[in-house]
């Protein structure tokens, strides 16, 4: 039998601001505890000046953030997100290239689609561990082609239903994902579930900055690509925690919310740009908070301070065990770990309410300072 390792996941890292490597000092030692630490990096890396979205624009982020994470402990980097083309071409090149210069390989975009849906497979302990990423929230400008640098992605339809008799009012949404491309995604996961004997999924989903809620695609979604043979999903984007089920006694952790992510590309900074200016009033209006103004790097939910690392123990014969380590992401910006008794348990109460509000009724349990999860369990022997 195979030694038991420990794959460390967090949510989503925007290094954008000076001295990268501070805001991962607290986090350090937790990190060192991962065999494999993977994370996702949310904008394009590069000293380009080109912008591409049609978004709020996500300028790119100085190189130096990711020889930071390499140096705090990540080995992996996923990509496949809602800012990764916002640099082009250009700034999908130069993250992958910076970030494999600084150590760290990438899963989730490149040069091609082929690229992009090409998994990272790395040996740790002789278990051999496959990353796969994907981009579930659009736009269509991130989406990798047979021709065009982007990301891997599942396409997510939207439907808005009239479901009563007020023409103008607030509509029913449904959301679901495309066939074809939820076909490829449990394609890929199976080539690669036949190749390794760990398959983990980072997801880049959810409804942004609105506490507890998962739309309609996400747990079909995740449940699919552990039906596919994934052995862990790891869910990011909404820059808020998500809850955690558990489906066929492997872990979904369906929204890691903010890591490590600091800029000032959210918050009005004079008359800089239309963009940003129209961000900050549609925040207010659409998910009724504006950041803490003593915080004008941070510029997200007040209850996003409640994150954590996840953690999940595998063997050759997969999963062994999983749960995560609390996390307060503190007045500098940076993800400080909690112990049971000083914040930690806050933290998993917040876990477990926005779950149960999900309909979410995973069981939590505490083995020390780290919360587990006691629905996960062990592959049977064949």
């Amino acid at each position: 039998m195979s030694d038991v390792v420990t794959v460390l996941s967090v949510g989503d890292l925007v290094l954008d601001e000076p001295d990268p490597a501070s805001f991962l000092v607290p986090a350090r030692k937790a990190l060192a505890e991962g065999d494999l630490v993977i994370g996702h990096v949310e904008v394009p890396h590069s000293t380009t000046d080109v912008q591409v979205s049609t978004d709020v624009p996500a300028p790119p982020a100085d190189p130096a953030g990711l020889a930071a994470l390499a140096d705090a402990g990540f080995h992996v980097v996923t990509l496949a997100g809602n800012h990764v083309y916002d640099a082009g071409e250009t700034g999908v090149a130069d993250t992958i290239a910076h970030a494999r210069a600084a150590g760290l390989a990438t899963a989730g975009a490149g040069p091609d689609l082929g690229s992009a849906r090409r998994p990272v497979v790395l040996d740790r302990g002789g278990v051999r561990i496959g990353v796969l990423s994907y981009n579930l929230v659009g736009p269509r400008e991130s989406w990798a082609t047979s021709r065009k640098a982007g990301c891997a992605y599942v396409r997510v339809l939207t439907h808005y239903e009239l479901d009563h008799a007020t023409p103008g009012g607030p509509p029913s949404v449904y959301t679901f994902a495309d066939p074809v491309t939820l076909a490829a995604m449990e394609d890929d996961i199976r080539a690669l579930a036949s190749e390794v004997d760990v398959v983990t999924v980072s997801m880049h989903k959810g409804v942004g900055h609105t506490p507890a809620v998962l739309a309609m695609y996400e747990r079909p979604v995740a449940r699919a690509a552990i039906d596919a043979g994934a052995h862990a999903v790891f869910g990011h984007h909404a820059h808020i925690m998500r809850g955690i089920e558990v489906h066929r006694g492997r872990p979904i952790f369906h929204g890691l919310g903010n890591f490590v992510t600091v800029t000032h590309a959210l918050s009005p900074i004079g008359n800089d740009s239309a963009e940003r200016a129209g961000w900050a009033r549609r925040r207010v209006e659409l998910y009724g908070f504006a950041p803490d103004p003593d915080m004008p790097f941070y510029p997200f939910h007040p209850e996003s301070r409640n994150t954590v690392v996840a953690v999940c123990r595998f063997d050759r014969d997969g999963i062994v065990a999983a749960g995560f380590l609390p996390c307060r992401i503190d007045d500098a910006g940076r993800p400080v770990p909690v112990s049971r008794s000083d914040g930690g348990g806050e933290v998993a109460d917040y876990v477990r309410a926005i779950g149960e509000k999900a309909g979410l009724a995973t069981e939590f349990a505490w083995d020390g300072d780290e919360v587990v999860l006691p629905g996960v369990r062990p592959a049977q022997p064949a």
